[in-house]
């Protein structure tokens, strides 16, 4: 796909989107650890498995999996890289941490329980910084998204394999009637593309449909390296667009 800029404006307040709480998230993904490897797990193989096999094909890195889960993506990578895994499922952490013991995955430097909104890293941190099956989770898409560009080395990439909602047809109105279950669920079905487009120093790469049937969409985005400036904006816009909402 040829490089191209996408303008980073936020969404009006995220409006539309089913809201989302921490606690929630945490008791759904409590109930889904013990079967979600053959459950969602089988569903999203063929994403998690596409975005691993591009990331292979990389130098060696230092790559941060945010959401790991079960850590069902770690055997797959590459042993050259230098994986850390966060996630905010306690749950979910046992078993990857069992799963990095029991298959010897010395690469594997760092399994640690962290809200993906808050990352406890430094910036310019990893060189490849991947979210799969996250954004639709979190209870505010925007600020992760400008912590995965925040802990990214310039020139380094941002990766996301998610679910993109669309307006139109059959889909559309299942996605709909489903937002209302959202929380239950564990996630948002209704979920537009443009809620992830915030941060102007990201320049989109790639935009890659998935299997099954195009649900999943793996979007790569390039930290751009001269933004300094862009990054800078991008980090302060809440507090500006804060400040002229009270004015």
């Amino acid at each position: 796909m040829t490089e191209s800029r996408i303008n980073g404006k936020r969404r009006n307040g995220q409006a539309g989107l089913a809201e989302m709480d921490e606690q929630a998230i945490r008791k759904a993904y409590a109930r889904w650890a013990p079967v979600y490897d053959l459950t969602f797990g089988i569903i999203a193989d063929a994403g998690r498995k596409r975005a691993v096999r591009y990331m292979n094909t990389l130098p060696p890195s230092r790559i941060l999996e945010v959401g790991v889960g079960t850590g069902i993506s770690l055997p797959a990578y590459d042993r050259k890289h230098r994986i850390t895994g966060i996630d905010l499922s306690t749950e979910m952490l046992k078993k990857a941490r069992e799963r990095v013991q029991r298959r010897g995955l010395s690469n594997v430097e760092d399994i640690l329980e962290m809200d993906a909104g808050e990352l406890r890293f430094d910036d310019a941190s990893f060189d490849v910084v991947v979210a799969m099956y996250v954004l639709t989770v979190v209870p505010d898409p925007e600020k992760v998204m400008r912590e995965l560009a925040r802990v990214c080395k310039p020139g380094g990439e941002v990766i996301l394999v998610n679910h993109f909602s669309t307006e139109k047809g059959l889909r559309g109105r299942v996605e709909k009637t489903m937002a209302r279950f959202a929380e239950d669920l564990g996630w948002r079905p209704e979920f537009p593309k443009e809620t992830v487009m915030v941060c102007d120093e990201l320049v989109v790469e790639e935009e890659l449909p998935l299997k099954p049937m195009g649900l999943f969409t793996m979007l790569r985005f390039r930290k751009q390296a001269e933004a300094v400036q862009a990054a800078d904006t991008c980090q302060r816009q809440p507090e500006a667009d804060a400040r002229a909402i009270a004015g």
